[in-house]
């Protein structure tokens, strides 16, 4: 099972910084994600700041850019980086897409299949000046002066529920779990829906923090755990584990105005146990093993809310030990 990260920097030099100890450390993927910053640009300041390691976004937005966009800028990437640019994508909630964004909300899996499709064709043909037709794409009188290193970049799915969890499988080059994904949920829900076929990449997202006091380690990653609770749209996913009632005290103190970054309270110790790699740096490597045999590489990342900057940058220091260790 491969070791991969997800760097944190409170400014593009500190994430600059921590991918280049994570390469340094053996992270065979850098992934960055697309909430507080754009992802192509955090993935522009990884592909500078390292040489070996695979750059991939986890997830850029889909719906928010066209489909020609998405595939000028992930060939830009893949140049920058020599190759080494995996393109990961994923379609956000209805909220997200509709008030923050203002853009619409319809049939999400299908406008998926869509995109991934335009982005295919776009990428292989752009270089040739023949016309090019895809779903919702129809460009004439087009040719890419400049060279590409691939014709075809890696794309994967971000999913959660089972209709875009099985397109992943049947159209993706990989699927990337959420943030919270234990390996019960992994083995019993997402891979019969997955179809694994030769070649394809699984991987798994975790939450981490390490600390000798494990009381410690996971009070650091409680408001990580009650900002997703917060979200009734992964109300399945909490009962699948058991954690129905829990949840519903997490929805109820943000309803009654809690921030979402402010939950870390009324998160048991329970949930955290259940959902992130938390705990000494053995318990860690215990909880890692548990997915062996059902991802093929495991993305770790420290946790951002609820948590001060120097909190987070700890447990970035103790994740990039842990990955040189293993690695």
């Amino acid at each position: 099972m491969r070791l991969t990260y997800g760097p944190w920097g409170e400014t593009l030099s500190e994430l600059a910084s921590s991918a280049r100890a994570a390469e340094d450390a053996g992270a065979e993927t850098l992934w960055v994600p697309e909430l507080h910053r754009s992802a192509m640009v955090s993935a522009a300041v990884l592909a500078g700041a390292t040489t070996r390691t695979r750059i991939g976004t986890a997830i850029a937005l889909a719906f928010t850019r066209s489909p020609m966009t998405t595939a000028l800028e992930a060939l830009d990437l893949d140049e920058l980086s020599g190759g080494r640019f995996v393109l990961g994508l994923g379609s956000g909630v209805r909220r997200l897409n509709e008030d923050w964004h203002g853009v619409a909300w319809d049939k999400p899996v299908a406008r998926m299949r869509d995109t991934v499709a335009a982005i295919r064709e776009f990428t292989a043909g752009c270089r040739t000046g023949d016309p090019i037709e895809a779903p919702g794409m129809r460009i004439r009188g087009y040719q890419r002066p400049f060279p590409t290193e691939r014709a075809r970049i890696p794309i994967y799915l971000a999913a959660v529920g089972p209709a875009m969890t099985r397109l992943a499988g049947e159209i993706g080059d990989g699927w990337i779990s959420h943030e919270l994904c234990s390996p019960a949920y992994l083995r019993d829900r997402v891979r019969p829906q997955l179809n694994v076929r030769p070649g394809f990449d699984v991987v798994v997202s975790a939450c981490c923090s390490i600390d000798e006091d494990p009381a410690v380690a996971r009070r650091r990653a409680a408001g990580l755990v009650g900002f997703y609770a917060s979200v009734r749209t992964y109300a399945g996913f909490f009962a699948f584990h058991g954690l129905g009632a829990e949840q519903a005290g997490v929805v109820d103190r943000f309803r009654r105005g809690a921030g979402a970054d402010d939950l870390a309270d009324v998160v048991p110790q329970r949930m955290v146990d259940l959902l992130t790699l938390s705990g000494t740096a053995d318990q860690v490597r215990d909880k890692l093993a548990a997915y062996e045999g059902l991802a093929g590489a495991i993305k770790l990342t420290p946790p951002t809310h609820g948590v001060s900057s120097e909190e987070t940058r700890v447990a970035q220091d103790r994740i990039i030990e842990l990955i040189g260790d293993l690695a």
